[in-house]
């Protein structure tokens, strides 16, 4: 009996998904070049990866690519119809992958887990990390070198560099980076989860919805802005006619959202703190404008195309790319950015950012998103 161990169909443990013995089988589709991608998190990272995968189907056009990732990334990932495979770090799967063989491996994250998998795993090309023998992190090639740089030089980090994040990985890959976008995918059934609270908090296609996401995470001291400066603006905003506020966030939202709405006298509305990512994301891209830090709900509006004001603080804003859709607000402190854990600063960098500075952007988008949004209404009537 003859066996298609390289088909993308089979699995050697149950029937393929067309019923069909391997012998003879007119469904037989070899795997090709094999690609292993180690991206395993956070999130926002995870999706800002995801631009790589067109410029490997681009080289690679008949390529299967496997990646492997965290579990709390894995939504972001499983609607991607040009990822063959995802894998969950896990036992199991560091096992699995230690017995195949790849023609690239493409480990991108510095975790000591990663690297040293990425080590152990067969493949004929290795680039981005991996480990040295004596435990610490070293790029596989030459072109993995400028990124290897941004982790140990600070001064080349946060003031020299000038390349978007995507333009440093194509770069330490070997790709040369020609704008991919984000790949994000979002089910039919978020979407009309979506749909379903618009329509159940009255919003209709004239409203102009500005998304606020006020949290940002604990990784990095004062990477979200003040909640007295997002009552300001919302409050100022709230004069202006036909727009309308929608507080945004997850359960590390819940407080700082309650907050602000304890302080409001106006019109002020909630998303809830417990949707799932999928639906949140699908919330983000029914959004016109999305105001919010350097975190994942940045990263989700950027993988829909939709307008971010984006405040930064304590990391770099020169790595981020939004591709022409919205403004990028620095703390304009000597001091920033830091990536600093803590910091004991009375008057941190996020706090440098004046209300005013963020209106007047929030309402220079506003004005260039709704002539932007009548052209294209006049253009299809």
């Amino acid at each position: 009996m003859k066996y298609n161990f390289d088909c993308r169909y089979f699995t050697g443990e149950k029937p393929c998904e067309f019923k069909q013995l391997c012998e003879g089988c007119d469904k037989y589709n070899p795997m090709g070049f094999n690609i292993l991608i180690i991206k395993l998190g956070a999130m926002g990272d995870v999706l800002r990866t995801t631009p790589l995968i067109e410029g490997l189907k681009k080289k690679h056009p008949k390529s299967y690519i496997t990646w492997l990732v965290d579990p709390a990334s894995n939504d972001l990932l499983k609607n991607n119809k040009q990822i063959d495979r995802i894998l969950h770090f896990s036992l199991n799967s560091t096992l699995t992958l230690m017995v195949q063989e790849f023609n690239l491996l493409i480990c991108l994250e510095k975790e000591v887990r990663a690297v040293a998998l990425a080590e152990k795993i067969t493949a004929k090309r290795k680039v981005g990390f991996g480990l040295t023998k004596y435990g610490n992190l070293r790029p596989f090639t030459k072109e993995a070198e400028y990124a290897f740089q941004l982790g140990i030089f600070d001064q080349l980090k946060f003031f020299e560099n000038k390349k978007t994040y995507q333009k440093i990985i194509f770069e330490a890959v070997g790709l040369s980076y020609k704008g991919e976008k984000y790949q994000l995918t979002c089910s039919t059934e978020n979407d009309e989860f979506a749909n379903k609270l618009f329509k159940k908090l009255n919003f209709n296609s004239k409203d102009f919805i500005i998304g606020i996401n006020a949290g940002a995470g604990s990784v990095f001291a004062n990477k979200a802005w003040t909640l007295e400066g997002y009552v300001e603006v919302i409050k100022r905003l709230n004069k202006q006619t036909g727009l309308k506020i929608l507080l945004m966030g997850g359960k590390s939202e819940t407080e700082i959202n309650k907050e602000i709405k304890n302080k409001m006298s106006g019109p002020l509305y909630e998303a809830g703190n417990h949707n799932f990512l999928l639906q949140f994301s699908s919330l983000i891209k029914k959004c016109d404008l999305v105001i919010c830090g350097d975190t994942l709900p940045m990263h989700l509006a950027i993988a829909h195309e939709k307008h971010v004001l984006a405040l930064f603080g304590p990391t770099c804003p020169q790595e981020i790319d939004l591709y022409g859709k919205g403004e990028i607000i620095f703390s304009p402190i000597e001091c920033a950015p830091c990536y600093k854990g803590t910091c004991n600063i009375k008057n941190h960098c996020m706090k440098m950012i004046s209300v005013d500075t963020v209106y007047d952007k929030t309402m220079q988008l506003v004005e260039k998103i709704g002539n932007a949004k009548l052209d294209s209404s006049r253009s299809l009537s």
